[in-house]
C-alpha cells in the first residue's frame, strides 16, 4: 500500500534538500501529502488521524515557491507541511474546536505563538489533526482518539488498536506519512503516549519553553506543545522553529558516550514483561554507545500525587478554559457550565459512547486561591520535583533518567473506554513540569513501545542528544502497514 507513496519516511533534511535543489516544489510536496490523506484517511484504512486540511496550503506552498525561485530560504522547515492538534489556534479558514461541536463557530482572534513562530520559519500548516476530545479531559471512561467532530482514530499498525491520546491524530498522521511532522500537546502523556502507540518520537518540552497560548487549556502548570515526528533530528527541526529558535545545532550521535543514565527500575515494574525484555535490549543499546548506567535510579513518590495532581487539574480547567473562552471571537459557549448544558443539549453527536464526569467535577471547582487548590499544587511540587526527579538526578549526578514509555496499544472499546493497566511513565515529567523524549525500542505483536529519557529542567537539547545515539545505534522505526488487527505472530 505505501512501496509507491514517492515521499515515505522521508526526512525533513530530505524533503528540504530536495525544495532548495529545485528538484521538488513545495505545491508538489503539499499536494502529495493531501492525496494521501485522500487515500488512507479518509478513504482507505480511514484513520481518521485529520479533522479538516487547510483550505489555503497551496496558496500558501506557492508563496514559499515563489521566496524559493528568488533565493530566499526561511530555514530548514521552509516548504514543509505540517499538522497541528486542533486545540491550536490558527487564524485562518480552520476551526480550532479541541474536537468538540461547541467550538465550531468560535473564531481565535490571532494564530498562537508558536503557529507564528512556525509560519514564520516557512513550515505549510496542512490542517488540524484529530484528538482525543478537550484534549481527553472531559470524560473518565473515555475513547482516546475520539472526538465529535473528527470520530474515533485508529491506529495505523492495527486499525482496531487505539492510538493513544490525547494527540491521537498527530501520532497516527506523522506514523502514516500524512505529512512530514506534526504538532501535539500534552498535560500528563498526550505527547508521550501516542507517539510510543505509533511508533515515533515526541518530545515533551520543559513546561514554558513553547508559549501556550493561544492552546485550548487544561492546566497551566502543566501544559505545553510539543514536536512530532518520525526521527529524532526531525523532531529537533520543529521544536527549534515552534520556539523561533532557528540557531539549535543539530544532535550528535555520539551523545551517550559519557552520559550518566538513571535507570528508573520503579517506572518500569508495573509493565508487561515483554516491554520489560524490550527495555533490557534498550539498556544494552545505551550502554554499548557509551553510557554509565545506574540501575537502579528509582524516582520516588510517583504513586503518592495522583490524587493531588487530579485536584489540580480540575481547579485550573475550570479557570484557564473560562478564560480562553472569554476572549475567543465568534460564537461559542463562555463557561464550563455553558459546555455542560450544550453536550447535554447534543446528546447524540457529543455523549454517544461517554460522558462528561470531570466536566461536571470540575466546574464545582472554587478560584485558584482556594487553600485546597494551593494545597495540591505545592502537594505535586514537592513529590514531582524537590523529593522526586530533582533528587534522584542530584543523588546520583544523572544527565538523564530511561524506563519504558508506555505498553502496546490496546483495542479500542468505546464500552469501557480506555485499558489504563498496560504501564506509563508520563507523570513524573508531566507533573513536575520537565521534560521527555520518547522514540521506538521495539515492538509486540507489530505493534510498537517507545523508550523514555527524562531529565531536568530545560534538558532538551541533551535528551534529544540521547535520543538521536539511541535512533541511531538501533533504527526501531518501522512503518506501518494498516493491517485490520495486530498478529500475535510478529515480533
Amino acid at each position: 500500500m505505501d512501496t509507491d507513496f514517492e515521499f515515505q519516511e522521508a526526512t525533513i533534511a530530505q524533503l528540504g534538500a530536495k525544495l532548495r535543489a529545485g528538484e521538488l516544489t513545495v505545491r508538489e510536496l503539499t499536494e502529495a501529502y493531501l492525496a494521501r490523506i485522500d487515500a488512507l484517511d479518509r478513504s482507505g484504512p480511514t484513520l481518521r488521524s485529520v479533522i479538516e486540511t487547510n483550505p489555503d496550503a497551496l496558496a500558501i506552498a506557492d508563496e514559499l515557491d515563489a521566496e524559493l525561485r528568488q533565493g530566499r530560504i526561511r530555514g530548514p522547515v521552509h516548504g514543509i507541511p505540517i499538522l497541528v492538534k486542533d486545540n491550536i489556534d490558527t487564524r485562518d479558514r480552520m476551526g480550532t474546536t479541541a474536537g468538540s461541536l461547541a467550538l465550531v463557530d468560535a473564531r481565535p482572534a490571532a494564530d498562537a505563538p508558536l503557529i507564528s513562530n512556525l509560519r514564520d520559519a516557512g513550515a505549510v500548516i496542512l490542517g488540524k489533526a484529530n484528538l482525543s476530545e478537550w484534549a481527553n479531559f472531559r470524560s473518565t471512561r473515555s475513547s482516546s482518539g475520539w472526538s465529535a467532530r473528527g470520530g474515533q482514530c485508529g491506529n495505523p499498525y492495527a486499525l482496531d488498536r487505539n492510538p493513544g491520546g490525547s494527540s491521537s491524530g498527530s501520532g497516527a498522521a506523522v506514523s502514516a506519512n500524512l505529512c512530514a511532522g506534526a504538532v501535539g500537546t500534552e498535560t500528563d502523556g498526550s505527547i508521550v503516549s501516542p507517539s510510543s502507540a505509533n511508533g515515533i518520537v515526541g518530545i515533551k518540552p520543559t513546561v514554558g519553553l513553547v508559549s501556550s497560548r493561544g492552546i485550548v487549556p487544561i492546566s497551566h502548570t502543566q501544559d505545553t506543545a510539543g514536536p512530532m515526528a518520525r526521527t529524532v533530528a526531525d523532531g529537533a527541526l520543529l521544536l527549534a522553529a515552534m520556539t523561533g529558535d532557528g540557531s539549535a545545532p543539530p544532535p550528535d550521535a555520539d551523545s551517550l558516550r559519557g552520559a550518566r543514565v538513571g535507570v528508573a527500575r520503579n517506572l518500569a515494574a508495573e509493565f508487561d514483561p515483554r516491554v520489560g525484555a524490550l527495555f533490557e535490549e534498550a539498556l544494552e543499546a545505551i550502554r554499548a554507545a557509551g553510557a554509565e548506567l545506574i540501575d537502579p535510579a528509582d524516582v520516588l513518590h510517583v504513586d503518592e500525587y495522583e490524587e493531588s495532581e487530579w485536584e489540580v487539574l480540575e481547579y485550573e480547567f475550570k479557570a484557564d478554559l473560562e478564560a480562553y473562552l472569554a476572549a475567543v471571537g465568534g460564537e461559542a459557549p463562555r463557561t464550563l457550565a455553558d459546555l455542560i448544558a450544550f453536550n447535554q443539549g447534543h446528546r447524540a453527536e457529543e455523549l454517544p459512547f461517554f460522558g462528561q464526569e470531570i466536566f461536571e467535577m470540575s466546574v464545582e471547582k472554587g478560584p485558584l486561591t482556594d487553600p485546597a487548590y494551593l494545597e495540591a499544587l505545592a502537594t505535586c511540587g514537592r513529590l514531582s520535583r524537590d523529593e522526586g526527579l530533582d533528587a534522584v538526578l542530584a543523588e546520583h549526578t544523572l544527565d538523564a533518567i530511561v524506563a519504558p514509555t508506555r505498553g502496546p496499544a490496546w483495542l479500542t472499546d468505546h464500552i469501557n473506554g480506555d485499558h489504563h493497566g498496560l504501564g506509563g511513565s508520563s507523570s513524573p515529567a508531566a507533573v513536575s513540569g520537565y521534560p521527555s523524549v520518547t522514540l521506538p525500542m521495539g515492538s509486540i505483536a507489530g505493534l510498537p513501545v517507545g523508550l523514555s529519557f527524562i531529565g531536568g529542567p530545560r534538558r532538551e537539547r541533551d535528551l534529544v542528544g540521547y535520543a538521536f545515539a539511541f535512533e541511531r545505534a538501533t533504527n526501531h522505526r518501522v512503518a506501518p502497514r494498516f493491517r485490520a488487527t495486530a498478529d500475535p505472530g510478529l515480533a
